[in-house]
């Protein structure tokens, strides 16, 4: 029996969008949320479609069944990046539930950015858009415009973070996601998988570049696009002419392991572009994928290098504490839990809470133009 009954006072700059977004979020159909927070499937639709105001209690139901604080539901709409261009690797084997719960933790991510941004001088955003270039050419034109030559390319996030790109990582409960990554308001974000390894991760991050470069203008769907991805992604972690150089032609899988610390990559990589680059033959690449994928280089990385992370998130974190603010205290004015703000960068600092140390009984409220600016790359 529904228990929302109004008898108490409603909820006054309820926000139907918040509410639609948070039960995305968590995954949850209208049935499923209406039957935990005690309200019927009809008056649930009510809520999200605006007709209809809820109570205070019932906005405290709502909250515990999605897990967030009630003052979450109060505010103005939370924008959300726009489907059609986000790049969702492989989107046709997606459920709408995944799609959903990676669209509303980029929501989530995005006003992270904004609470962040407005107290700290980020790096300007510095990523071409070259739409009329071949993947194979344009990752090498944005090595040479961000100075890398053939050199073996950097911690890839700390490259896309001093060139502007906005990092997170993806929530736990997307693990089937590989990546994505989207243009919103002139800022380039990515979004990369916690649990690869850190040479997939590397390639995730390459590959969503390419969307980056090639497909502002749209496209960053399909098995087209996702190609351009790839190649652009493989160029530029593995430039041709360093491959043909430093690569033996037609090595053996022990070589093709060892060799793959020259780029940092995934063996598998390493052994599709040399088979693209004439270094194997059909046979010897065909040979190669069995035996890697054998030993466990189909899916993992054995003896793989440690994980790349954020400086980024890394400084903005030690900062705030030496103000005297947590990050149970960033997320308390976000109206998110501390795991939701966790989850928007774990696997990209080295510690996942917050260091001990004295603190106020009171913390700081910092507000825009009050907090120190810093230069964190």
């Amino acid at each position: 029996m529904s228990l929302d009954v109004q008898t108490e006072r409603s909820v006054e700059r309820f926000s139907p969008s918040r509410l639609d977004l948070a039960r995305r979020r968590r995954g949850l159909t209208k049935t499923k949320l209406a039957g935990e927070a005690g309200v019927s499937t009809r008056i649930l639709t009510s809520y999200e479609a605006g007709d209809r105001v809820p109570t205070e209690a019932t906005v405290q139901r709502l909250a515990a069944a999605l897990d967030f604080p009630p003052e979450f539901f109060v505010g103005d709409d939370i924008e959300e990046p726009a489907l059609d261009g986000v790049s969702f690797r492989a989107l046709s084997g997606m459920t709408a539930r995944q799609r959903d719960q990676a669209t509303g933790a980029a929501a989530i991510a995005l006003q992270l950015d904004d609470w962040v941004r407005v107290r700290f001088d980020m790096p300007a955003v510095n990523v071409p858009r070259l739409r009329h270039e071949e993947p194979e050419a344009a990752a090498e034109a944005l090595r040479m415009e961000w100075g890398l030559g053939q050199r073996r390319a950097p911690n890839m996030v700390h490259l896309l973070e001093a060139h502007g790109v906005r990092v997170f990582s993806l929530v736990q409960e997307c693990a089937e996601v590989d990546a994505f990554s989207f243009w919103h308001r002139g800022a380039p974000y990515v979004f990369l998988n916690g649990v690869k390894s850190a040479e997939r991760s590397r390639m995730d991050a390459a590959h969503e570049l390419g969307h980056l470069v090639l497909h502002f203008w749209g496209g960053a769907g399909g098995r087209v696009s996702e190609e351009q991805a790839q190649a652009f992604g493989s160029a530029f972690l593995m430039p041709a002419r360093s491959v043909l150089a430093d690569a033996p032609r037609g090595a053996s899988v022990p070589q093709i392991i060892h060799a793959k610390r020259r780029w940092n990559v995934a063996a598998m990589n390493l052994a599709y572009r040399m088979a693209k680059l004439g270094l194997l033959t059909e046979w010897q690449a065909r040979s190669t994928y069995i035996q890697l994928g054998r030993m466990g280089y189909r899916s993992d990385e054995p003896g793989g290098i440690p994980r790349e992370a954020s400086k980024v998130w890394a400084k903005v974190f030690d900062v705030l504490r030496e103000e005297g603010m947590s990050r149970a205290d960033v997320a308390r004015q976000l109206c998110v839990t501390v795991d939701e703000l966790n989850a928007a960068v774990f696997g990209l600092v080295v510690a996942r809470l917050d260091a001990t140390r004295p603190r106020s009984a009171v913390a700081p409220q910092i507000k825009p133009g009050e907090h120190r600016k810093l230069y964190v790359v």
